[in-house]
């Protein structure tokens, strides 16, 4: 990474040093010999004047390009886009693929989204409002509008040229869909399909109709798992009638699974890992509410240790152990949360019962074989099998809490309709602690009359 870096940096230079020669037949065709994801990279990476140069020696298929291979979500993409005339940005947009001018405009200012679109023709502004209602998250935002389709009463001849004719306004074309006469979807075939026929072969002879589609509506998370499932490269989103509304790539998916991996991580985590070149006083300002918060809770855990101080001077022992057993269940509480984000975020043959019952029992062997563990070394090491028993069986009922909690906490905020990874990590943590606590005092009360004194 840090090699590629590198390179990026000396490519920007030199591009930069071209421009400010005045070679500028060197730059564009330097330019344009870079990777599409370099070209990205290297724009944006350019200093503003030298941009200023750059987008008028450069066309407009190219800058689309460029904006193309740009992370929409990244606040400077408008900046980029305001360098320019309204009408210069309104023809790059309008040449970029429009899942990626949708995305582009979604997180654009209103007014500068209602200038670039009074700028287009009024079809095209219409098809791009239409997909920039589309909710966040769901297929209808995802999917482009560029894509193969035939009707089903072409031969493969006749198919392979319109196959030819449309693939330069594409995004992919490694399936062509198949309509009938009312435009509704009935099949798809790959080009392998085409390729392998004969050119006098009628399409509805190939057509795989066993569709797999999904809907505007559905969540990316969903249509991501579908197409891991089924190792497409692309998937048609269709509405209620099964009319063909676009399609969705792979590289869209790919995004998709960085997103949610991201999410959930910054869940687990309470904070947002998206982020890794904030500055110190950011990244601060983001932590601090979680941490108070966490904080404010955590008191309560003290609170809870302060009720129990007459047990802990009877038995001045029993401070020893109150980190070992809160650490080791907050532990096993974060464990059982990654796992039913996990099984949330995928999905899972079993029912939910039987995930229970799973995690009742995983959790009923770590915390026996834990406590079990405990018991022996504390009772070797204190020479007291009563303190060792008590700090045993509190261990192992308190992992059991603790991991049923890591699991039931995340499944019910899902099922209030909230995003479970908010069950972060340092949440459980701190709530295991708190039953940890609870849970260990209680159980030393029972065998308090056994090591007084210790």
């Amino acid at each position: 990474m840090e090699e590629t870096a590198e390179q990026l940096q000396k490519t920007i230079a030199h591009l930069a040093d071209l421009l400010h020669s005045g070679q500028d037949e060197d730059f564009v065709v330097s330019f344009k010999a870079l990777h599409d994801f370099e070209m990205g990279q290297v724009y944006s990476g350019l200093p503003e004047q030298m941009r200023a140069v750059a987008w008028r020696l450069l066309d407009d298929e190219t800058l689309a390009d460029v904006f193309d291979n740009l992370d929409a979500d990244d606040d400077d993409i408008g900046e980029l886009l305001q360098e320019m005339p309204p009408q210069k940005a309104t023809e790059i947009l309008r040449n970029m693929y429009a899942d990626n001018e949708a995305d582009v405009l979604q997180n654009l200012p209103s007014r500068l989204v209602a200038t670039y679109l009074s700028l287009m023709p009024k079809a095209e502004a219409d098809e791009m409002r239409k997909l920039i209602d589309y909710d966040d998250q769901t297929a209808g935002s995802l999917m482009s509008t560029e894509y193969l389709a035939v009707t089903e009463d072409l031969r493969v001849v006749e198919v392979m040229r319109l196959v030819k004719h449309q693939a330069a306004e594409a995004e992919a074309i490694s399936y062509v869909y198949v309509l009938d006469n009312q435009k509704h979807l009935v099949g798809v075939i790959s080009l392998r399909d085409l390729l392998t026929h004969p050119d006098d072969m009628l399409v509805s002879d190939i057509t795989n109709d066993r569709i797999i589609s999904v809907k505007a509506g559905d969540d990316q998370q969903d249509v991501a798992q579908i197409v891991a499932d089924y190792n497409f490269l692309s998937i048609p989103v269709t509405d209620d009638n099964d009319l063909l509304l676009g399609v969705i790539t792979v590289d869209d998916i790919v995004d998709v699974i960085d997103e949610e991996a991201v999410e959930d991580y910054s869940g687990l985590a309470a904070v947002n890992v998206s982020q890794t070149d904030d500055t110190p006083w950011h990244s601060a300002i983001k932590r601090i509410p979680w941490l108070i918060a966490l904080l404010l809770l955590g008191m309560s855990t003290a609170t809870l240790i302060s009720s129990f101080d007459g047990l802990v001077k009877k038995a001045s022992i029993l401070a020893v152990f109150i980190s070992l057993i809160t650490g080791t269940a907050g532990n096993a509480g974060t464990q059982a949360l990654a796992l039913a984000v996990r099984r949330l975020a995928v999905g899972t043959d079993n029912t939910a019962w039987k995930n229970f019952w799973s995690e009742v029992l995983a959790g009923l062997l770590v915390g026996t074989a834990t406590g079990a563990s405990v018991f022996a070394i504390v009772t070797i090491w204190k020479h007291n099998f009563e303190l060792g028993l008590a700090v045993g069986i509190a261990m192992a009922i308190a992992i059991m809490v603790a991991n049923l909690a890591g699991y039931l906490v995340p499944v019910l905020i899902d099922k209030l309709g909230f995003d479970p990874a908010v069950a972060s990590g340092p949440f459980i943590t701190t709530l295991s602690d708190l039953t940890s606590v609870l849970i260990y005092f209680n159980v030393a009360q029972l065998f308090i009359s056994h090591f007084i004194g210790n």
